[in-house]
């Protein structure tokens, strides 16, 4: 049985469609990279996934389980969570008091627990020594870092990963991509928006193209980065200037 089923997903705002007849299927443990040109859906499909914003029709399992109609919270406590592009931390908490606060009503732990679970990820996503500094006075790179550590608080099966590499060096990308590929050895099955093709492309199994709202390739990252389609609708370039290109 397949972790996420997505059917015949449609959205659209107005005459805009921004998501038609969407299909895909992960398996649990999977690591997925999504690529698109701006506006082609890619980050209303996260809503979608994640709850925070319904469909027009079609239909998402989770685990086996329908949960098309299901708020984001209760997706949250099932095992889906997600970052977003702009990094969404109360910038006047401190570090450790962010992920505790994900812990606590997201992933619906204990205090006490939550204390553990909290020291454990601030370690796991190098924000340890950070524990006690307000989020707002963060690096970009930290600020990332946080929106990762909020997101594993709720202790996800599911990750929805929204273009955490944006704006970082490549020294910092190399180690975002480590942490995770230590999350998704760990069990937990990734699913990655980026624009930043070196980062994304050394780090998943599967690459799905989105354009005009709709799944126009899927397969292995660099044949998918080869083909012609991708090379005229999404990146304009031969195939052999894609590798490593930031996009």
């Amino acid at each position: 049985m397949a972790q996420l089923e997505i059917r015949g997903l449609y959205k659209a705002f107005g005459a805009v469609k921004v998501a038609q007849d969407l299909n895909l299927t992960v398996e649990r443990g999977d690591a997925l990279g999504i690529i698109g040109p701006n506006g082609a859906g890619k980050t209303t499909f996260f809503n979608m996934i994640a709850g925070d914003m319904p469909s027009d029709a079609g239909a998402i399992s989770f685990n086996g389980v329908d949960v098309t109609r299901w708020k984001a919270r209760r997706r949250a406590r099932a095992g889906v969570a997600r970052t977003f592009q702009v990094p969404q931390a109360f910038s006047g908490m401190t570090v450790f008091e962010n992920v505790m606060v994900g812990a606590i009503f997201a992933g619906g732990q204990p205090q006490r627990k939550a204390r553990t679970t909290s020291s454990g990820i601030l370690e796991q996503t190098n924000l340890d020594r950070f524990a006690n500094t307000q989020a707002g006075s963060l690096t970009l790179l930290n600020r990332k870092r946080l929106e990762l550590a909020r997101a594993l608080s709720t202790a996800p099966q599911l990750l929805l990963l929204d273009e955490i590499a944006g704006g970082l060096t490549d020294a910092e990308c190399s180690e975002l991509v480590e942490t995770v590929n230590r999350i998704n050895a760990g069990g937990v099955t990734v699913i990655w928006i980026e624009h930043v093709l070196h980062a994304l492309v050394s780090s998943v199994r599967r690459l799905a193209v989105l354009n005009g709202g709709q799944f126009i390739r899927q397969g292995e990252p660099r044949e998918v980065m080869d083909s012609a389609d991708v090379r005229e609708i999404y990146l304009g370039v031969e195939p052999e200037t894609t590798h490593g290109v930031s996009a």
